[in-house]
């Protein structure tokens, strides 16, 4: 997440005008003076949560560090715990793609690789350490952080597709295998020794889960029944029928 440029003083006036147009959150983004607008009031969540954490942040701080009047804020997010939903529904309003290395394995590990890298740079770690854990904290954070990994997980649909166009699931078809699963399996080892063990993460680390994830895939435990097709054998009642044939005379 970059910092936004900052507001030429007639841009502040303008946001502090009661009928400024900063959009509500969930609102795609839209260009000039409203975008920037939003990006310090982004930028300034950002820095108190690091600061202070999320016990400590209040709207007081926000208008402080962004220049957006506190009426302006309070009108058009309507509270601390709005201003946290923004910040993450800001954050998702980006390019970011999934891994492209030619394999599935060079995939996963370049996925999980970024999410050690985003954990560990000093200039992308206490941010996005700081929603987490204020998600911990704030339901709405919660439903906000869980909306922006949903729909990350989602970009990871091409993933999952070039694989099995290259045959490297085999068996699978096109829509079989579950790709937020898949991804959420490469990711979700790293996440638990981040905020729950509290334990190291480097780039062995990120490639052991991204290799148990290749091989969970490959054994087929991401992969989803397909629609018609034919249900297993009930092997129990199979077994009686048998029984029952012998012992009659």
């Amino acid at each position: 997440m970059t910092h936004a440029a900052a507001l030429t003083q007639q841009e502040l006036q303008l946001s502090q005008d009661p009928e400024s147009s900063v959009p509500n959150p969930g609102t795609r983004r839209p260009g000039g003076r409203t975008a920037r607008t939003r990006a310090a009031v982004r930028d300034a969540v950002l820095a108190g949560l690091v600061e202070h954490g999320y016990p400590g942040l209040t709207v007081e701080y926000v208008a402080e560090h962004s220049g957006v009047h506190k009426t302006t804020l309070y009108r058009r997010w309507g509270s601390l715990e709005g201003l946290l939903a923004d910040t993450l529904d800001l954050a998702g309003e980006d390019s970011w793609t999934p891994p492209d290395t030619g394999s599935l394995e060079g995939d996963l590990r370049t996925l999980a690789r970024e999410v050690v890298e985003s954990f560990t740079d000093p200039a992308t770690s206490a941010s996005g350490s700081a929603i987490i854990a204020a998600a911990f904290q704030s339901q709405r954070a919660a439903d906000a952080l869980s909306a922006y990994y949903g729909e990350r997980f989602e970009r990871c649909e091409p993933l999952v597709r070039r694989a099995v166009e290259r045959g490297e699931l085999p068996g699978a078809l096109e829509g079989d295998i579950d790709a937020g699963a898949l991804s959420r399996a490469a990711c979700a080892p790293l996440f638990f020794r981040l905020f729950i063990t509290r334990e190291p993460v480097d780039e062995h680390t990120a490639d052991q889960a991204a290799a148990a994830a290749l091989a969970a895939a490959r054994a087929g435990v991401f992969t989803s029944p397909r629609t018609g097709a034919p249900a297993a054998p009930d092997t129990d009642a199979a077994a009686q029928e048998e029984t029952d044939a012998t012992a009659q005379p």
